[in-house]
């Protein structure tokens, strides 16, 4: 049975339905698609998409998330490709688009990840399973907002997440929106993903900084290089996984920040 769905681009595509070949080109929602119990579904995936671990060893890498190996995803005959507009880079997405349905997510917030969580259930034929997903997330960060107001949890953050140059996430993230449900208000008021020089750091008068895990893995080492130059400054390291991957890893971030902010109040 053919069935069309329209991405979060405007785009629509027809697929085979239910999809029995899907590649799977950005890591949160590759974890979301096993989890979502689609094991012999998935043929291919990024070698990003790590989680969870056990499943990643034994599907095809297509490359990286910005530089796909086009020929190989060829090779694999995927029915169903799924991508986001930030993690992949247009020209690839272009390409692919011309001989397989390429189905696109653009995510800025809480509320875009949970639709995105729905339109990908009805794409792969789990909607009840996204539902359940949803469930979660939902009660789970509907509580982590009020214990943050609750514990009158009001800080000034600048969230790294790039050294050589220092970059920050900015307004229009899905990391700025995680903060702002956290009790954090994000001092970087550029968009997206702007260069910061410890220099203007030291001007925001934060309360607080955090270092990512990733893109790029800060580790204690880069706490003493910027404590130098911000010394009044608390800085911690956090799981760049929790406040960025937009899937079903939300489940797991609840229990993450509900830690998290006890160390903010505690």
């Amino acid at each position: 049975m053919q069935k069309s769905f329209t991405d979060q681009m405007g785009k629509e595509i027809t697929i085979n339905f239910p999809p029995k070949r899907i590649i799977s080109i950005v890591p949160s929602q590759t974890e979301l698609l096993f989890d979502l119990g689609l094991d012999l579904e998935i043929i291919g995936l990024t070698k990003f998409c790590v989680h969870p671990i056990e499943k990643f060893a034994e599907r095809t890498k297509v490359g990286g998330t910005k530089k796909l190996n086009i020929d190989l995803i060829r090779a694999l005959k995927p029915d169903l490709i799924i991508g986001n507009k930030e993690e992949n880079a247009q020209s690839d997405i272009e390409e692919l688009a011309i001989d397989f349905p390429v189905w696109m997510s653009d995510i800025f917030t809480l509320e875009d990840a949970l639709e995105t969580i729905t339109q990908i259930g009805a794409l792969v034929d789990r909607e009840p399973e996204a539902g359940y997903l949803n469930h979660l997330i939902t009660a789970g960060f509907r509580d982590l907002q009020s214990l943050a107001l609750q514990n009158k949890i009001d800080k000034k953050v600048a969230y790294l997440i790039w050294r050589k140059p220092f970059m920050a996430a900015g307004k229009n993230t899905f990391i700025n929106h995680i903060l702002s449900l956290n009790g954090m208000s994000n001092v970087i008021k550029e968009d997206r993903y702007p260069e910061i020089t410890l220099e203007e750091l030291r001007t925001l008068n934060c309360d607080l900084i955090l270092l990512s895990s990733e893109p790029y893995p800060f580790g204690s080492k880069h706490i003493d290089e910027i404590q130098a130059a911000v010394p009044d400054v608390r800085i911690m390291l956090v799981d760049g996984e929790m406040f960025s991957w937009y899937g079903s890893r939300l489940v797991k971030a609840v229990q993450y920040f509900f830690e998290f902010q006890k160390e903010l109040y505690g």
